[in-house]
């Protein structure tokens, strides 16, 4: 991805007091496409084989603005383990919407899992995202998922999950 590609995607991004510096439809002309869905699929594909966490990040970005499918799935589920970037609460929060089965050991994942740039954080934020995700999962799967997130040494973690699990069974 280009410096140029890069600043008309930052243009994408809400800035509070000011909004977005782009609309969606002068972004797409400027980048000389007319698909942003695809755009973004093709952006985050290509981050990810080449592990390049700034472009992850410009790929998050654009995918997010127009929108996630479960297209992204694969690529979003090899994001939440992976190392090399630090956009795991945007990959959780992406999956939280896509609310899909086949993200749940991801998603699992992602509660038990503190990379090294989030060992600062106290308050378990991407376990948070990730369990609330789960929560959103309408599948058996999910529920056992937070079941077994009951069994984690984090404290925090397992009254989120317990909290969740309360909160879905009453709406059951």
């Amino acid at each position: 991805m280009t410096p140029d590609q890069r600043r008309l995607i930052q243009g994408l991004v809400f800035v509070p007091g000011k909004g977005a510096t782009l609309s969606k439809e002068e972004f797409l002309r400027q980048f000389g496409v007319t698909d942003g869905h695809e755009l973004g699929l093709r952006l985050l594909r290509d981050a990810v084989e080449r592990q390049d966490a700034e472009d992850v990040e410009m790929a998050l970005t654009v995918s997010s603005s127009f929108g996630f499918t479960t297209e992204h799935i694969n690529m979003l589920v090899s994001l939440v383990s992976a190392d090399w970037h630090m956009r795991h609460e945007d990959v959780v929060a992406a999956l939280a919407h896509l609310r899909c089965p086949d993200t749940v050991d991801a998603l699992y994942h992602a509660t038990q899992w503190v990379p090294e740039y989030l060992h600062y954080d106290e308050d378990r934020a991407l376990a948070m995202k990730a369990i609330r995700a789960l929560a959103k999962i309408p599948d058996d799967r999910a529920e056992q998922a937070l079941i077994r997130v009951l069994d984690s040494d984090d404290e925090l973690v397992r009254e989120k999950a317990r909290h969740q699990l309360e909160k879905r069974r009453s709406q059951a």
